[in-house]
């Protein structure tokens, strides 16, 4: 029995129309579709819930320093293979992809500029390399790039966003860049200069035990995950609920492991202003 009196139907299929990759960008804190050119001239930031989402570190350093003034330092260092590391992907193999995927030779770039004015030596590092891990080149363009601040008699500014901590691909070598990194920042410090360390989402392991730990002046991005292990490897361990917001950013400010959250539009203008403050003669570090 026709349904309707009719017993012909006719199907119309209507071509779905393809929306192009990289269009839409899903928030990781509101998962919320943003548009991605919102995004970028938002400096990244989510407009409807504030989440710092990702930002490579060239990009970073377009928005702290000075159009024209920044100068690269050791642009074309890159690491080698010292312990000829075994896995399922070869440690050359994995550099040279995330040197491809990245146009960086690895994960920190390192150079000096200005700061609304202020001279000052920059280190930003990537997570998008190997998850901004250190490694020995990290280790010594950081290095070389406080003792050139040091012997210039101008701050540091270390950009820091690591999920990696220290690399496992260089073994020992690699854990040695905390000690390295630190005793730097100690004679610039003994030498009554200013080091600002800039902690961003996330920044774990032997980085956060090391050179970002040890700013005079610590800044987090909103929510920004910190810490050494991270908490569901803590709650395996201690076998209890952490609280709340644990190891986020304003839980450490809560709990003076930090000096202050800044947003990151608001960035370039606090570390203005922390700079003027101690060139100015107002404060000394040390």
């Amino acid at each position: 029995m026709a349904l309707f009196g009719k017993s012909n139907y006719t199907f119309i299929k209507v071509k779905r129309k393809e929306i192009p990759a990289g269009v839409w960008t899903k928030c990781p804190g509101c998962e919320s579709p943003a548009y991605s050119k919102e995004l970028k001239t938002n400096l990244n930031v989510c407009p409807k819930c504030g989440f710092h989402l990702v930002l490579n570190a060239r990009e970073r350093v377009e928005h702290i320093i000075d159009g024209g003034s920044f100068t690269e330092f050791d642009v074309k260092m890159s690491s080698s293979d010292p312990l000829g590391f075994k896995g399922p992907k070869t440690y050359p193999d994995k550099l040279k992809a995330d040197q491809e995927a990245t146009d960086l030779t690895d994960a920190v770039i390192t150079g000096k500029g200005t700061i609304d004015g202020h001279k000052a030596a920059l280190a930003v590092t990537d997570s998008r390399f190997i998850m901004g891990s250190m490694g020995s080149v990290v280790g010594e363009k950081i290095t070389r790039a406080v003792e050139y601040a040091t012997k210039n008699k101008i701050p540091v500014v270390i950009v820091s966003g690591s999920g990696g901590g220290a690399r496992m691909y260089e073994g020992a070598l690699s854990l040695m860049q905390m000690a390295k990194t630190c005793a730097a920042l100690e004679r610039h410090s003994q030498a009554g200069l200013l080091y600002v360390s800039v902690l961003t989402n996330p920044t774990m392991g032997g980085i956060m035990a090391s050179f970002a730990g040890i700013g005079d002046v610590i800044i987090a991005e909103p929510k920004a995950l910190i810490g050494f292990a991270g908490p569901r490897v803590i709650e395996q361990t201690i076998r209890q609920k952490l609280p709340a917001g644990f190891q986020r950013a304003e839980f450490l400010l809560q709990h003076g492991m930090i000096d202050m959250i800044v947003e990151r539009q608001d960035l370039k203008g606090v570390l203005a202003h922390t700079m003027g403050y101690v060139l100015n003669g107002k404060h000394t570090t040390g």
